[in-house]
């Protein structure tokens, strides 16, 4: 197969190719499942095999973020594979990320620097989701905005 016959790569949609911002915050909401995740099977497992306080309380709390985790995730992939659903999720995470870093930055303790990451991902990530080149390419209209121009 010559080089003009290799099909195109699977970034390249209707619309181009798929923007970087669409392609850093797919990532940045992937890192943010991926913590949330890793935190909750580490909390199961300190629950299940450590010596918790309240037991069923370590083990509700990390089977929690193992399922909070599936958002992100699963809005990573959309945002991947250039559909407009995606983004929703996307953006719902990152307000919900907010408080969170905020509470954090409020410990007097190593919390400080995660609730600094924290915040700088969520930040960061809702500007490159509300960016027009990340709409355009999710095919997400403004307000008052038709699909097809009226013919005239």
């Amino acid at each position: 197969m010559s080089a003009e016959q290799t099909p195109a790569p699977e970034t390249d949609g209707p619309d181009g190719p798929r923007p970087r911002r669409l392609t850093y915050a797919a990532v940045l909401v992937a890192l943010e499942g991926l913590a949330l995740a890793v935190g909750g099977v580490w909390m199961l497992v300190l629950g299940l095999t450590g010596d918790p306080d309240d037991r069923q309380q370590a083990v509700t709390g990390g089977v929690t973020l193992v399922v909070l985790a599936l958002l992100p995730l699963l809005a990573a992939r959309g945002l991947l594979g250039r559909r407009g659903w995606s983004r929703g999720p996307a953006v719902i995470t990152q307000i919900m990320a907010l408080p969170v870093a905020y509470n954090l930055l409020q410990a007097d303790s190593v919390a400080i620097p995660a609730g600094i990451a924290l915040a700088v991902v969520a930040v960061a990530s809702l500007v490159l989701l509300v960016n027009p080149a990340t709409t355009q390419a999710l095919g997400i209209r403004g307000p008052g905005r038709r699909t097809e121009e009226p013919k005239g």
